[in-house]
């Protein structure tokens, strides 16, 4: 303790009984971050984070504990869940090192493994499937699948997609906004990474929009903007649900995706509980955003880099665009043959390939000391 205070480096042992949930409390209040990533951890925290750790003394709290946590949680609820509780848990150690509440955070001990976020090979469907899959939606609804295969933009931008940000004379459409469930409450808010982005759209995908304008002509709608209190925002919102108000993904999911995709044969007959409601057996990798990988799959295999790729996905990385589609690529094995042999084709010419010339100029030498450049050169040739 003497020498900690002689190098600037003493905290009071009695600092640390502070309990865990007030640092906690003082971490999730300081968070600069969009409101539903503050629901976010909120919910880690109060689900998974004080309910192990709320009521102990941070000095208490020891990296064996904590390792032992995060693998439970990943064993019960998956990575996504160990990971976001364990961000709440690792920021609020680290504000408490901060403050001077404790010395060392016991979260970055080598001990305490987060679990990667599993990822698996991507596979992308069929042309058929996807036809099928939209050909089974009602027509109404029918344009939401059809551009989202097209564009490539996500259930929540499709949602939120108005009349004036489709561009028919530029063939564009301009994503400016998306629709986002904060608890309870609904607002207009940025695409995911908060960049609008402009896509193109191609001439079959701005006939099947002008139709829907034409049969269900887009009315003013008005949510709030970014926050549950923030500025009204009104737009003209192409698609809407049967109440008249804005399709919600939880509904449009169980009532049309999931039937779409058992019409379509992807997914199994759904069972019927007693109340006589349908209950479809689907997974991760066959929800909407499995048309946003069959367009990436099409656009790169007709030529469309991974920069441009990432750009209409709205990818803020391309590198994550090239770890997500590289082996959808198409090969270039035959590219690179063409261009060797169209720019080596003098090389390849020689007759020194064929001929048999400079085998025999290595059998026969010439006397040691007659070498000459000129000799050289004709024995090359």
């Amino acid at each position: 303790m003497e020498t900690d205070r002689e190098r600037g480096e003493y905290i009071d042992p009695e600092a640390g009984k502070v309990r865990f949930e007030e640092v906690a409390g003082r971490w999730l209040a300081s968070r600069v971050v969009d409101p539903s990533s503050l629901i976010k951890y909120e919910s880690a925290l109060r689900l998974h984070v004080n309910p192990v750790f709320g009521r102990r003394q941070l000095r208490a709290i020891k990296p064996s504990e904590i390792a032992g946590w995060v693998a439970e949680l990943d064993a019960r609820f998956g990575s996504s869940t160990a990971r976001t509780a364990f961000l709440v848990l690792h920021g609020s150690l680290d504000l408490a090192v901060d403050d001077e509440t404790i010395k060392k955070n016991p979260a970055k001990a080598r001990v305490v493994k987060v679990p990667a976020e599993k990822s698996g090979r991507i596979v992308a469907w069929g042309d058929d499937v996807v036809l099928r899959i939209v050909a089974a939606h009602p027509p109404e609804y029918r344009p939401i699948a059809s551009v989202g295969a097209a564009c490539g933009l996500r259930q929540r931008e499709l949602f939120g997609l108005a009349e004036e940000d489709i561009d028919f004379e530029a063939k564009v459409i301009h994503v400016r906004r998306q629709i986002k469930k904060l608890g309870r409450e609904f607002v207009f808010a940025l695409p995911k990474n908060d960049t609008e982005r402009t896509v193109p759209m191609s001439d079959g995908a701005a006939l099947v929009l002008k139709e829907h304008i034409e049969a269900h002509r887009p009315r003013p709608y008005t949510l709030p903007w970014e926050k549950v209190d923030g500025e009204p925002r009104t737009v003209s919102l192409l698609f809407r649900w049967t109440d008249d108000k804005h399709i919600r993904a939880r509904t449009y999911d169980e009532l049309v995706w999931k039937p779409a995709l058992f019409a379509a044969g992807v997914i199994q007959e759904p069972k019927v509980d007693r109340r006589g409601r349908r209950q479809y057996v689907s997974s991760r990798e066959n929800g909407m955003h499995a048309l946003r990988h069959y367009f990436a799959s099409i656009t790169l295999a007709d030529g469309v880099n991974i920069k441009e790729l990432a750009e209409y996905l709205g990818h803020g990385d391309p590198g994550f665009t090239l770890r997500l589609y590289t082996h959808m690529l198409p090969s270039s094995h035959e590219r690179a043959r063409k261009a060797v042999d169209n720019r080596l084709a003098a090389i390849f010419s020689l007759k020194s390939h064929g001929a048999g010339t400079e085998r025999a100029a290595v059998r026969s030498p010439l006397p040691r000391g007659s070498r000459t450049a000129a000799h050289t050169q004709t024995n090359f040739k």
